[in-house]
């Protein structure tokens, strides 16, 4: 690796680096409290997670700028795992998660986000813009004017003091200042101390305190599968989002694995499960964060934050925090895509605005995007079925049939429909398939049902211009050209 990559990957402008991970560590506080409380457990737990996470992530990450802390749809997972069974084997779930993931990085499992449509992404993104607007506004509806005025200000302050000049990320710039204003004039108004008490001492390296046993793991597993695949989902789905923000690329199987790593060290330190961040990254990278750096420096800035600067973090007024949010829900929705809603095809528009509507009904990101990426499935299977076609003609007493198209599961039946069984005095059958591919068993059974049908009724068939992968398929897969094959279908 050369001194240039290395600093281009870590450090393309240090001091936006620095400012822009602070943002993030100010911002990931409430965050971090509010989701220990969601999983049932100390905010200690959840700060901590963050901070492990963040900073081993930045170094085995295969995303740069990209932030991993503790997450709302991760607590959510260990909700009953807690009340039923405590914080040992929490952590003992954690640790399983990490090398389930990074089992799935070695098995390359982040190749499968190229199966994700554009339609699932845009759905995803704008969803999540939607929760985290919709997160905010327990703190600001009925909060009184004062809430409301400090909230547009903090709004006015992001989106205008980039006007003047933009050497300090202007989300800083707010937090500051009305925590400065919040302090001079002592308003009553809510605060990050109100949300829970932040640790005092550093984490400690402990293992988890359960009884290594099969019993163990029988509890833990299937929390530890959910965990894995919400996680791997969420950081793979940011990771993409970031790729375009950004124009640059990423290892997604790095990924997977530097996550497995992160929550295991997040397990070992006294911390839950988590994940990438969207809302976080986009924090991150509007404020310039384009390097690793911004991610280490977040979460160890994070840490300085509640262990020596408690008392001062303590006093940051909410208000300041939902302007940042605000402004970050406002970023991350693809407005263009409502405008694209007239030009798009039908279905690709369906497939975002399902992936929205289950995302924020159920407020779990992960069967929003499996339920869109199973819409896409099936109108892109709909979709291939149209370019199937059939045609034949006769020459004497020979019939020659010509297919167009993919065969596989969707075209199967319209395939073996295709040919009339019925027709008498044939000699002879060919089926012609220079335009056509096979693709799956089911394809290859359909045609296997042709063949020993026509042979039944006495006519000798060949297939005749596969290509060669459909003619591997065949050797592999067929029966109609194996010994006793006709003799089989009798039967």
């Amino acid at each position: 690796m050369t001194r240039r990559h290395l600093r281009s990957e870590w450090a393309p402008d240090i001091t936006r680096e620095l400012l822009a991970g602070t943002v993030v560590a100010l911002a990931l506080i409430p965050e971090a409290i509010a989701f220990s409380l969601i999983a049932g457990v100390d905010p200690k737990v959840g700060l901590y997670a963050s901070f492990c996470i963040a900073v081993v992530s930045a170094f085995a990450g295969g995303r740069p700028a990209m932030i991993s802390a503790a997450t709302g749809a991760m607590a959510l997972v260990m909700v009953t795992l807690v009340k039923e069974h405590g914080l040992g084997h929490l952590f003992a779930a954690t640790i399983l998660t990490g090398f389930l993931q990074i089992g799935a990085g070695a098995l390359k499992l982040g190749n499968l986000m190229r199966f994700v449509s554009r339609s699932v992404v845009t759905g995803f993104v704008n969803a999540l813009a939607i929760l985290i607007f919709l997160a905010q506004m327990p703190e600001l509806l009925g909060q009184g004017p004062t809430v409301y005025a400090m909230t547009a200000i903090g709004l006015a302050l992001i989106y205008g003091l980039p006007y003047l000049t933009k050497a300090v990320p202007s989300p800083l710039v707010t937090i500051v200042l009305l925590t400065a204003v919040a302090m001079v004039l002592g308003l009553p108004i809510h605060r990050v101390g109100d949300m829970g008490a932040l640790p005092t001492e550093l984490p400690v390296f402990a293992l988890p305190q359960v009884p290594l046993t099969l019993e163990t793991l029988r509890i833990i597993l299937p929390y530890a599968l959910t965990l894995t695949m919400v996680g791997l989902l969420e950081s793979l789905m940011t990771a993409a989002i970031l790729d375009e923000m950004t124009d640059t690329g990423s290892d997604k199987n790095r990924e997977c694995a530097g996550q497995g790593l992160a929550n295991i060290t997040a397990g070992c330190f006294g911390g839950m499960a988590g994940c990438a961040m969207i809302g976080q990254s986009v924090i991150n990278v509007s404020s310039g964060g384009r390097g690793r750096l911004s991610t280490l420096w977040a979460g160890a800035f994070l840490l300085f934050l509640i262990v020596v600067l408690g008392p001062y973090v303590a006093q940051i007024p909410m208000a300041a925090l939902v302007a940042v949010m605000i402004m970050v829900s406002i970023n991350t929705f693809q407005w263009r895509s409502l405008v694209a809603l007239t030009t798009n095809p039908k279905s690709s528009s369906l497939v975002m605005l399902g992936t929205v509507a289950v995302v924020v009904a159920t407020h779990d990101l992960a069967r929003g995007v499996l339920f869109g990426v199973v819409l896409s499935g099936l109108f892109f299977a709909h979709k291939v079925t149209r370019f199937f076609a059939a045609g034949s003609e006769r020459t004497g007493t020979t019939r020659t049939y010509r297919v167009t198209g993919q065969i596989f599961f969707a075209t199967a039946e319209a395939f073996h429909a295709a040919f009339d069984f019925r027709e008498e005095d044939l000699d002879g059958l060919v089926i012609d398939l220079s335009a056509a591919h096979f693709w799956d068993i089911t394809g290859i059974n359909a045609l296997d049902r042709v063949v020993l049908k026509f042979r039944r009724h006495g006519v000798p068939v060949a297939v005749v211009g596969m290509n060669p992968a459909t003619a591997s398929m065949v050797e592999r897969l067929a029966t109609h050209d194996k010994p006793g094959a006709a003799l089989a279908s009798g039967h």
